[in-house]
């Protein structure tokens, strides 16, 4: 029995819109976040993808946001410089849980590798960003839903997400989420790394035991080149 390839596109959707979520919160992100795109898309995305929160997303937590400069300060200085030029919560997975970085964004590589797909030489972006890894994410559980709409095998791409949600995203995110509400950030970003984590855990369950088988505009997905 296969899963229908809906929920697998949900669940690729929903990785996308988490990963345009992260970007640095310039004008017109901050926007269309306050009109409702995001909490519209996450309400709409959860459920399609098998994801139940252990509470509802805050609507109050992801609409008010604070002034843009405000929003854009706590960003840096959560995930980008931080004090002394060193973020306390590090949008990277290499910098969390005591591993060799260039170690993880070797293992990272080789999976984008076998896929035929490469981190894009345009900006900054690193192989063990959270956007990247999402993305790539969003890329699996998008060939999954054309795999089984296509009568084909959907197993190694699904064997490819469980792998990459545990040993990735899946591993360090819940130590981001840890730090980051001990800390001071704005119930924006507390809220977005909560909805985040839970989604994480649950889509991990979802593809290691499931079945084989007015919209947020996230970014198109230009940190790992090959996606279409």
């Amino acid at each position: 029995m296969t899963r229908p390839s809906s929920r697998d596109r949900a669940r690729s959707e929903l990785y996308r819109v988490f990963a345009g979520a992260f970007e640095y919160p310039d004008a017109a992100l901050r926007e269309e976040i306050v009109a409702g795109g995001l909490r519209d898309a996450l309400v709409r995305l959860l459920p399609e993808a098998g994801v139940m929160p252990e509470r509802p997303p805050d609507d109050i937590a992801l609409t008010q946001l604070p002034a843009i400069d405000d929003l854009a300060a706590d960003y840096s200085a959560l995930f980008d410089v931080g004090s002394g030029g060193r973020p306390p919560c590090p949008l990277h997975g290499g910098a969390w849980g005591g591993a060799e970085r260039l170690k993880v964004m070797e293992e990272l590589v080789r999976f984008y590798d076998h896929f035929g797909l490469r981190i894009a030489q345009t900006g900054r972006e690193m192989p063990d960003s959270l956007g990247a890894e999402l993305e790539f994410l969003h890329f699996l559980a998008g060939r999954q839903a054309e795999a089984v709409e296509a009568g084909f095998d959907a197993g190694p791409f699904r064997r490819a997400e469980r792998d990459f949600l545990e040993r990735h995203p899946g591993r360090w995110v819940p130590e981001m989420r840890a730090r980051l509400e001990q800390g001071g950030a704005s119930p924006f970003y507390r809220e977005l790394v909560r909805l985040l984590d839970e989604s994480l855990r649950r889509l991990l369950d979802e593809v290691t035991h499931g079945d084989d088988g007015g919209a947020f505009a996230a970014p198109a997905c230009d940190r790992v080149q090959g996606i279409r």
